[in-house]
C-alpha cells in the first residue's frame, strides 16, 4: 500500500486554481473510486483542459446549461458528459466558483481494484488498456451521469476523491493539441501527459462525422 503522504487527500484549494495550472498537476495523482464490491485506485497519466467561455472546445464555450452547470463550480466536483449516445466521460471542475473550467481525465493506470474493472472492460487485451482512453477510463471506474456533481473532495461517503499519489519529475510531463478537438480549439497544445507511459492513449486528430446521405 501507498504510504504517507501519497495517501494526503488533495483540498479544494488544489483544484481552486487556473485550469492551465490544475490539469499538469493531475499527473501522477490516485483517483479512488469506492464502489460496492470494493475501491479501485487509478495512477492518472494523460489528461486534458478545457477553459470554458474562452475555450472553442470546452462544452461551455457558448455558456451555462442544463448539461454543463457543474463546470461553472464549485471546484472539486466531477463533472460528467454522455458522448455519442454510448460513452461516459469524467471531468474534474476547477478554477474559481463561476468561471467553467475543468479537466478531462484521458488516462490512468490501475493501482488497486483491477479485478473489479476487467468484468467491466472485457474487450481490454491486458492490464494497460483498462483505462486507456476517457471512454474506457469511465467505464472501468463505473462512471456515468449519476455521479454528475458528486463532490470529489475526501469526505464521508464520497464516491470518489484524489490523492497526493506520485507525481511525476516536471521533465516527463509532455503537451500538445486536445485529441478529437476540432475548429478554432483545434490546436490548443492542452492535453498533458506522463512520457512513455504505457496507458496513456494514442494522439487522434479530429476527423468530422459524415452525415449519411
Amino acid at each position: 500500500m501507498i504510504e504517507g503522504q501519497e495517501r494526503t487527500p488533495l483540498t479544494r484549494e488544489f483544484f481552486d486554481r487556473p485550469v492551465l495550472d490544475v490539469a499538469p498537476d493531475l499527473l501522477g495523482r490516485t483517483l479512488v473510486r469506492s464502489t460496492p464490491e470494493g475501491p479501485i485506485e487509478l495512477r492518472l497519466t494523460e489528461v486534458e483542459a478545457y477553459a470554458g467561455e474562452i475555450d472553442p472546445g470546452s462544452h461551455a464555450f457558448r455558456g451555462r446549461t442544463a448539461r454543463n452547470g457543474v463546470m461553472y463550480g464549485p471546484p472539486g466536483h466531477a463533472y460528467v458528459y454522455f458522448t455519442y449516445g454510448m460513452w461516459h466521460c469524467l471531468n474534474l471542475v476547477c478554477g474559481p466558483e463561476g468561471m467553467a473550467s475543468g479537466v478531462l481525465l484521458r488516462a490512468g493506470d490501475i493501482l488497486t481494484g483491477a479485478e473489479f474493472t476487467r468484468k467491466r472492460r472485457l474487450s481490454a487485451r491486458n492490464d494497460r488498456e483498462l483505462a486507456k482512453g476517457p471512454a474506457r477510463l469511465a467505464t472501468a471506474l463505473d462512471i456515468d451521469r449519476a455521479l454528475d456533481g458528486s463532490d470529489a473532495i475526501a469526505h464521508p461517503g464520497a464516491v470518489l476523491s484524489v490523492l497526493w499519489g506520485t507525481p511525476p519529475p516536471p521533465d516527463q510531463v509532455r503537451n500538445g493539441p486536445r485529441t478529437g478537438v476540432g475548429g478554432d480549439g483545434a490546436t490548443h497544445p492542452w492535453r498533458f501527459w506522463i512520457d512513455g507511459d504505457p496507458t496513456v492513449s494514442p494522439y487522434r486528430a479530429h476527423a468530422p462525422r459524415r452525415r449519411s446521405t
